[in-house]
């Protein structure tokens, strides 16, 4: 069980050493409870005293069994913090406004499952200064869970995540407004295209799903699709894998959006 959230206490349990720390530096006043080894009591003593001034609890526990009744883990690095869950907001006109504004790119994942992947698809977002995430509301789909807070090593407190009823739909609304790419197998133009094609204009690029990709509807409303080259494919050499994993085509990506 990865999820971890706490209906009665509306709480989603956040675990590993960096996450924790990161939450304590950018975001503690979400912390709600903190839990930790004895092991890793000396590297939180700061946070302690916060909690303690703020009235919220804190415990060392005995073995860390414990840690992972509470974390559904056994990742969790010595220390389980229960926060108030991240809030996704619905995205609306005013924040894509903002972005084409701003000239800020934005990344669309469409029904990626694994939470492990978004975890890692938002560090690598938060690594390479890319804020914006849009998720669509499908069950198929991996929200903020326990797995991808602590897979995003931090990375959850610098990026926002969006939510949409339809990828379509929000594509056709950024027609003209931001240069909209797909990923896909069948791509004639490559990732290193991404600046010589956005031009003065931000990005926003799906990455599909980790079995079947972008769907047919989502293709059909991007201006461009792109594939990430491999070595020989200008020789027409084929590759000896098909794809990347998404999560790290997303970097991938990322990386040739932020290249200067």
């Amino acid at each position: 069980m990865q999820n971890m959230k706490n209906k009665r206490n509306n709480e989603l349990a956040v675990c590993g050493f960096a996450a924790v720390k990161l939450l304590e530096k950018n975001n503690f006043n979400s912390i709600q409870r903190l839990y930790f080894s004895e092991e890793r009591a000396p590297s939180f003593g700061g946070l302690c005293k916060k909690l303690a001034a703020a009235k919220k609890p804190y415990n060392q526990v005995k073995n860390e069994v414990e840690l992972e009744k509470l974390s559904g883990s056994v990742h969790h690095q010595g220390v389980v913090a229960m926060i108030t869950p991240p809030l996704i907001l619905p995205l609306n006109t005013d924040i894509t406004t903002g972005w084409i504004e701003r000239k800020e790119s934005a990344i669309i994942l469409d029904r990626v499952g694994n939470a492990n992947n978004l975890g890692a698809i938002v560090r690598s977002a938060a690594f390479f200064g890319i804020k914006n995430i849009v998720i669509p509301l499908d069950e198929s789909q991996s929200s903020v869970t326990t797995s991808s807070y602590r897979v995003a090593e931090g990375g959850m407190e610098f990026v926002n995540i969006y939510s949409v009823k339809s990828i379509e739909a929000l594509l056709k609304d950024m027609k003209d407004k931001m240069v909209r790419f797909g990923t896909s197998l069948e791509a004639k133009k490559t990732s290193r295209d991404l600046k010589l094609l956005c031009g003065t204009k931000p990005a926003l690029i799906v990455l599909g799903n980790e079995e079947h990709g972008i769907s047919e509807a989502v293709k059909e409303n991007c201006d461009h699709l792109i594939i990430i080259p491999f070595c020989g494919m200008t020789k027409g050499a084929s590759s000896k894998v098909d794809s990347l994993n998404v999560a790290q085509a997303a970097s991938v990506i990322m990386y040739e959006l932020s290249v200067e």
